[in-house]
């Protein structure tokens, strides 16, 4: 299969999911049958996941839907000049926070002219499956490209594998003799300079609260000028006010304010978030870290060198509400898995 026919492969699996909420525009057979299993899935998701919502799950599947057009696909590959060599095996481990976060690899393994073997999560095991069969019958040449191995991976060339920075480690010592990239935790920052406007900070609570704040690209600290009023901030995210009604969140709401009740540590509360100065990047489920800075620049250079961050939301970088809508270039952690993948 060449890259024209991968292309065009994916780009048609992009259409199933822009109809996944309107299957009556549908008229091939093909889509309404796994339109029908997607949906299947995604209804079994939410009992294996208790994070994984409708609305989410529909979210990560609508927005994948928006990347896998043929204009994209083949905007983004023009880049790269694409070796035709054997197919390599690509061992891909994958994690399961938010719906789908393994896709990008999958995608790029394949669209690259590999081979992939997945090592799926236990909390996002349906979806991914039901994509790969689709595209078996889109081209018979997929089922000999794409393993799901149930317990460790074997027979893989290479590595990409998503973990917490314990998981890493395990990472390192097992999969250290391969060509690997192997990612740690990370978490995003929004930098807010005083001046905003209600709408985008409105916009904002999109990338804090999608999700629950589970991905590493969910905002989950505020840098914020000396003296900073956070009365416009509270007053521009209440809107996500119901978020409090998912009981997984609010269990984290009450156990966090109770630890931090107890520990007497100062807290900002509305009522479903906390904030709490704090210089840590990773804060818990509920709660949002804020810090004070003096010199934007300083900060700026200081946020685009960590390893710890993941994207930076401000007027300069990601625009507010974008954190959790990646380009095809967006990589992971910054490293290009294209370019690696064809070095191989």
């Amino acid at each position: 299969m060449n890259t024209e026919n991968r292309i065009a492969a994916f780009a048609e699996l992009g259409d199933l999911f822009r109809n996944y909420n309107n299957s009556e525009n549908l008229n091939n057979a093909l889509h309404q049958k796994y339109l029908h299993l997607l949906q299947e899935a995604a209804k079994q998701s939410i009992h294996y996941n208790g994070w994984f919502t409708p609305e989410n799950i529909t979210f990560a599947i609508q927005q994948w839907g928006g990347l896998l057009t043929k204009e994209n696909l083949s905007d983004w590959l023009s880049n790269y000049a694409l070796p035709h060599t054997t197919p390599k095996n690509i061992g891909i481990v994958m994690a399961g926070n938010i719906p789908l976060v393994g896709f990008h690899d999958f995608l790029s393994v394949l669209i690259s002219g590999h081979n992939v073997v997945i090592k799926l999560s236990s909390n996002d095991k349906l979806l991914l499956p039901v994509i790969a069969h689709f595209l078996t019958e889109l081209s018979s040449e997929f089922s000999n490209a794409i393993v799901f191995e149930k317990e460790q991976l074997k027979n893989f060339d290479a590595v990409i594998a998503t973990g917490s920075n314990n998981t890493a480690r395990y990472f390192e010592y097992y999969f250290g003799k391969f060509p690997s990239i192997i990612r740690k935790n990370r978490n995003s920052v929004a930098v807010l300079t005083g001046k905003e406007t209600q709408e985008e900070l409105s916009a904002l609570a999109e990338d804090i609260f999608r999700y629950y704040g589970l991905g590493c690209r969910n905002v989950a600290k505020l840098f914020v000028p000396k003296n900073y009023n956070f009365d416009s901030f509270f007053k521009a995210i209440f809107n996500w006010q119901d978020i409090i009604n998912q009981h997984k969140y609010a269990n984290n709401y009450d156990y966090n304010k109770a630890v931090y009740l107890m520990s007497e540590i100062k807290l900002l509360d509305n009522g479903f978030l906390m904030l709490k100065e704090d210089t840590s990047y990773s804060s818990p489920i509920a709660c949002l870290f804020y810090e004070f800075y003096e010199d934007e620049a300083q900060l700026l250079a200081e946020l685009e060198n960590s390893k710890q961050v993941q994207c930076i939301v401000s007027k300069n970088h990601i625009p507010f509400g974008q954190s959790q809508q990646p380009q095809l270039h967006d990589y992971a952690d910054g490293i290009d898995s294209i370019e690696f993948l064809r070095n191989l």
